[in-house]
């Protein structure tokens, strides 16, 4: 058996080995991840043929926070040439969860050693842009990433001009030509920012912060899937308007407005 952290990749083709196995398909086409509150936006997607705890398959650790489901799918979606198979992550492993790096992007890896071509990655976020609204839905055009921690060990150069494909990004944006782009920051957490922080990353051209979703972009580009993130603004950042912030309205925003992404995720997924 391979061990996540000395062998991550390793471990991430054995999941993919073991995903194989439980549900009787040989590969996927496109992995979903879903973050806080975005539950509503899978079950959009229809019935999954399977449903199967995430710790089934090597290297998954149980979720630790709240909201954070712990769960895979596999759905069956039909597409213009045929069945396509999507797998869905419910929930993730976040760095402030002091478990390392290797399993914040276990679940891109696995996916992309399954066969994933593309990985969809959704967060809830702060909205930093003073024009963005709780409940608004924003895909990620760049990110800047400001934990100092990566997933890439080594003299492993990738470049990252596109790591959010341009051509998902047209994809998804002539489905719904009123979603707006942004920028993404990443930070560890688990605090929130504080209102000079995101005075700060407003200034350094950041639209949107969390606590997700840069670590898993970078691994699966790495590995050669085109992502496409999505980030639900689920509360204004703080500072903005001057309300203090919490983990229960996070869920509850995103809950809230997470079922319209999902009709256009089973939308768009078949075309990717």
């Amino acid at each position: 058996m391979s061990d996540l952290y000395t062998d991550p990749i390793g471990t991430a083709e054995l999941a993919a080995s073991k995903l194989a196995a439980i549900t009787g398909k040989s590969s996927h086409q496109v992995a979903l991840v879903m973050g806080s509150g975005w539950i509503t936006a899978a079950d959009a997607l229809g019935t999954p043929t399977h449903e199967f705890p995430a710790t089934d398959l090597p290297g998954f650790l149980a979720p630790t926070v709240a909201g954070h489901g712990g769960v895979i799918r596999s759905y069956d979606l039909q597409g213009p040439s045929g069945i396509i198979h999507a797998l869905v992550f419910l929930g993730r492993t976040h760095l402030y969860e002091g478990k390392g790096i290797e399993p914040v992007v276990h679940g891109a890896r696995t996916a992309v050693k399954a066969g994933c071509k593309v990985v969809v990655l959704t967060n809830a976020c702060g909205g930093i842009n003073l024009e963005y609204s709780v409940g608004q839905p924003v895909i990620i055009r760049d990110h800047i990433s400001l934990t100092a921690v990566s997933p890439l060990i080594g003299a492993n150069f990738v470049d990252l001009t596109d790591v959010y494909s341009k051509r998902i990004r047209a994809i998804v944006q002539k489905a719904d030509s009123s979603l707006a782009e942004g920028v993404y920051v990443h930070l560890r957490g688990p605090a929130y920012e504080t209102p000079a922080e995101i005075t700060m990353l407003r200034t350094i051209g950041a639209d949107l912060v969390g606590m997700s979703t840069v670590p898993e972009a970078i691994a699966a580009h790495a590995l050669g899937a085109e992502v496409l993130g999505i980030s639900l603004v689920t509360n204004a950042a703080a500072g903005v308007t001057g309300e203090k912030l919490n983990h229960e309205e996070v869920i509850a925003a995103g809950k809230a407005a997470a079922g319209r992404m999902g009709e256009l995720l089973a939308t768009v997924l078949p075309q990717l």
